[in-house]
């Protein structure tokens, strides 16, 4: 990765944010980006799909980083609603917060937030990693289809409501679990898998210190005697 003295710098106290994410798509030789003065904007990084590297020197608002592929996004500060949206690949960070549905509907990638995640984290994941290094808030992993999430804090209300195959680890308290979302053995092989997630992440946590959850799997299939239900 190129040093930051070295990386092309845009300031969006001068530029908007669409000719930032112009000159990100365009095809060049710089590799390493820098961006000041976010000042809370709102899709700022989108769409990428090259392999480079965007430093965002504070705040974002909406969607920073939505539909990442193979791009290396790290906000130096908090993110708005739905950071990283959708993901294919590469790695977002957040050095900060996270705002609530981070991570949603992602096929891919690594996603790091380094404090606290809102409501509603993961939802409807479809592959992507997410490692939060402090809590996250009610329904994450909410039909969450693929993928992992790893929670270093503690979890809200309704975990894992309506959990298909993704896999959820929390190593402090969950106040309550969703529908089909259970407790389940921690076999040697999530302790390997969950250590390959927080070196990926940068964490130094134990992964004997977590738990895992995931689906029952009685939602799969329609049930008769459950109709009224439904």
């Amino acid at each position: 990765m190129a040093a930051l003295t070295e990386a092309e710098v845009v300031d969006l106290a001068a530029s908007s944010v669409r000719d930032l994410n112009q000159a990100l798509h365009a095809p060049q030789p710089a590799v390493s980006w820098r961006v000041l003065n976010p000042r809370g904007a709102h899709s700022v990084a989108c769409g990428l799909k090259d392999e480079v590297t965007v430093d965002i020197a504070g705040h974002v608002g909406y969607y920073c980083a939505g539909m990442n592929q193979h791009a290396t996004v790290t906000v130096h500060g908090n993110a708005g609603v739905g950071v990283a949206e959708n993901m294919m690949s590469g790695t977002v960070r957040v050095r900060g917060d996270a705002s609530q549905s981070a991570g949603a509907t992602a096929h891919g990638g690594l996603l790091v937030i380094e404090g606290n995640a809102a409501a509603r984290c993961g939802i409807s994941m479809k592959g992507v990693d997410i490692v939060v290094g402090g809590n996250v808030g009610h329904m994450s992993a909410f039909m969450g289809q693929a993928g992992r999430l790893v929670v270093c804090g503690d979890a809200g209300d309704a975990l894992g409501d309506s959990l298909y195959e993704a896999r959820i680890y929390v190593k402090g308290t969950v106040k309550s679990l969703g529908a089909d979302c259970v407790e389940k053995e921690m076999r040697d092989e999530h302790l390997t898998e969950l250590a390959e997630l927080l070196k990926a992440a940068e964490f130094d946590e134990d992964p004997a210190d977590f738990r895992r959850y995931g689906s029952a799997r009685q939602l799969y299939h329609f049930k008769v005697d459950n109709s009224t239900a439904y």
